[in-house]
């Protein structure tokens, strides 16, 4: 079965990789982040765009929109420039990252939120372009809370102190970011949106659910989230799925923007074993009626049949990223 990974971000160049991901028939669409004003993220651009070129049948990539520098007038045209320039070059998407929200300021000290005005002319030009938006706002919810080993986020926010917002009242809660993300989809019904790491609803179905009932320009993707669907009832996932079998997509969130093809030999081995890994508790979850481990949990899989596991896998992908 043919699988599209609509999130991620690995630089798989090597043969010993390529191999993996015929071996399991995976095409990987990059995802790139922008993360500062410098647009530092464009070297990795470059080189997910080289492989995308080179190895059409395995690799796609998705652009990042720049990022607002207020001392520095012309944002929305040069923004939009540039995002011309990366459709031109065979980009199939925009992400849109979660500093704008929980990281950027405006001049006036405020932060500065996904549906700021500031953004219209760019949402406008997606929709003219039929470009989709992958939207990453927001964290878990667990981000807003006090850490807890028993929970599927403890691990990132013990290691990312800088991202875990409880105890920072100064700072947007989730529900208002999440508010803010519901407010672009209310105005800009014409472009195609996918929630990255589902929505920033991960911690339940229902919530998704009233999300993709009342936004039909709006899927989700599973990336980084498998243990927040094992944590949850089995059968209320499963007929999540069902439900919503157009609008979620496979996705992963693996991170190895090394290029495989400069590291060394164990060090490339460790690459390729995490990346199959990964995809294989993805699968099993997805697949099998058995008991499937991922990190420190344990679940019953799915069981989803085939024909809602061609959607979730591929189709769902071309639908909503045109090109992938």
């Amino acid at each position: 079965m043919h699988h599209i990974d609509a999130h991620i971000h690995v630089t798989a160049d090597d043969g010993s990789a390529l191999a993996l991901l015929d071996e399991l028939d995976v095409k990987l669409m990059n995802v790139n982040v922008a993360k500062d004003v410098q647009n530092t993220w464009r070297r990795n651009a470059a080189v997910f765009e080289r492989l995308a070129r080179a190895h059409p049948a395995r690799f796609a990539w998705c652009t990042a929109l720049n990022l607002p520098d207020f001392d520095n007038p012309g944002y929305v045209d040069r923004a939009i420039r540039d995002l011309a320039a990366d459709f031109a070059k065979g980009a199939v998407g925009c992400k849109f990252w979660k500093n704008i929200g929980m990281e950027l300021k405006k001049p006036d000290g405020s932060f500065l939120m996904i549906d700021d005005p500031l953004f219209d002319p760019i949402y406008a030009y997606l929709a003219d372009t039929g470009k989709p938006a992958l939207m990453h706002m927001a964290e878990p919810r667990a981000c807003w809370e006090p850490l807890d080993p028993a929970k599927p986020h403890y691990g990132y926010y013990s290691a990312h102190p800088e991202w875990h917002m409880y105890g920072k009242p100064d700072f947007p809660s989730h529900a208002a970011i999440v508010r803010a993300r519901d407010n672009v989809l209310e105005k800009h019904p014409n472009v195609r949106h996918i929630g990255a790491h589902l929505g920033s609803l991960e911690y339940d179905v229902a919530e998704m659910a009233q999300r993709l009932d009342r936004y039909p320009h709006f899927a989700v993707d599973m990336s980084a989230r498998l243990s927040d669907l094992m944590v949850q009832d089995r059968e209320t996932v499963r007929q999540f799925f069902f439900d919503y079998q157009d609008r979620i997509l496979f996705g992963t969130d693996v991170v190895n923007r090394t290029l495989f093809s400069t590291m060394e030999h164990a060090q490339r081995q460790k690459a390729v074993a995490t990346l199959r890994e990964v995809f294989e508790a993805y699968f099993a979850f997805l697949e099998s009626d058995t008991n499937v481990a991922h990190g420190q949990f344990t679940a019953r899989g799915l069981a989803l049949p085939t024909e809602v596991l061609e959607k979730v896998y591929a189709a769902n992908a071309r639908e909503w990223f045109p090109g992938v």
